[in-house]
């Protein structure tokens, strides 16, 4: 049978801190200002070489097991992911006025370099399956593509409990993706908002919600999934709705937000088996658009890999056809 929607079930996960307790203090509803974009690959070449110059007194460099003045020695593509890899291991904090400026200019460049797609500009799942019976394919995507590249007003971060992205240099992660592109801002907020709850681990099933920066979404929603070491078990889909339904639920608490794009949460390294996670993303999400009738005009369903795909159309036309 097709995905449909099943009532709420109750979970054992903690009550997340309010986003009131820390909506003031990343400025989550101030916009950005513009700044001045590198356009040409030229400019952009140059700016890696100066971040790299401006950043050559970070600590990061020694975690790297290497010194500033390597960069002297590495051509522009090498430069440029040794630029990530600093900014990658580097502690959260502020950065001095003249790095930001190098990197907002770099960064927002690389962003117009890319392309862009829009989520109002997506095929909705009654579109695209004509057969389905899933019962939110009016208001839903799939989507296979870069989640970095998504026009969407948020887009879930699959996050570690620390919450703050992935620390190892290049990792394949898409936590590690979304701040590269974001840049160091994110990590900045995510920390202000961790040292605001007061512990050092996200609760699993619980979610937050910061800007987006260089990122063509606005805002970023970082939630917490199950990990699955072995034999999948009735709390792992009761934590693994609870990301979904705490992500849309966040997400509600802020007006302007009407398109959210999901990833697969914990099916990366998480180990959540794809078939099962991706009945339950459908699900979860069916249930609370019904709840919530209005609320959001679009919620995609993002994957990457071939697999993370036929996952969901085995979900979605499993005893019907595709159209």
């Amino acid at each position: 049978m097709p995905a449909a929607a099943h009532p709420r079930q109750e979970t054992s996960v903690p009550a997340a801190m309010p986003i009131a307790a820390y909506r003031n203090q990343i400025a989550l509803d101030a916009p950005l200002p513009p700044v001045p974009t590198a356009s040409a690959h030229e400019e952009r070449t140059g700016l890696v070489r100066n971040a790299l110059r401006l950043l050559a007194d970070d600590p990061a460099w020694a975690r790297l097991g290497l010194r500033a003045r390597d960069a002297d020695r590495v051509d522009d593509a090498r430069a440029r992911r040794l630029l990530r890899a600093v900014l990658t291991v580097r502690d959260p904090g502020p950065l001095p006025e003249e790095t930001t400026r190098a990197l907002d200019a770099l960064l927002a460049g690389e962003r117009l370099a890319r392309p862009l797609t829009q989520a109002t500009q997506l095929p909705l799942l009654a579109d695209e399956f004509r057969r389905t019976t899933y019962p939110a394919a009016g208001h839903t995507v799939l989507w296979q593509g870069d989640i970095t590249t998504l026009g969407a007003d948020a887009i879930v971060n699959a996050a570690n409990s620390a919450l703050l992205g992935c620390f190892l240099p290049m990792h394949p992660c898409l936590d590690n993706a979304i701040h590269s592109a974001a840049g160091p801002r994110l990590r900045e907020d995510c920390d202000t908002v961790m040292s605001l709850q007061g512990r050092p681990a996200e609760p699993t099933g619980t979610a937050k919600i910061t800007r987006g920066y260089h990122l063509p979404a606005r805002y970023v929603l970082h939630t917490v999934g199950p990990v699955v070491d072995g034999p999948l078990h009735p709390e792992h889909e009761r934590e693994l709705a609870a990301s979904y339904r705490a992500c849309l639920d966040l997400a509600a608490e802020v007006d302007h937000l009407r398109t959210i794009a999901f990833c697969g949460i914990s099916t990366g390294v998480f180990g959540y088996p794809k078939a099962p996670a991706a009945r339950t993303a459908l699900d979860t999400v069916a249930c609370w658009l019904e709840e919530h009738p209005g609320r959001l005009d679009r919620v995609i369903f993002n994957v990457y890999a071939d697999d993370d795909r036929a996952a969901y159309l085995h979900a979605l036309t499993e005893g019907t056809a595709a159209r």
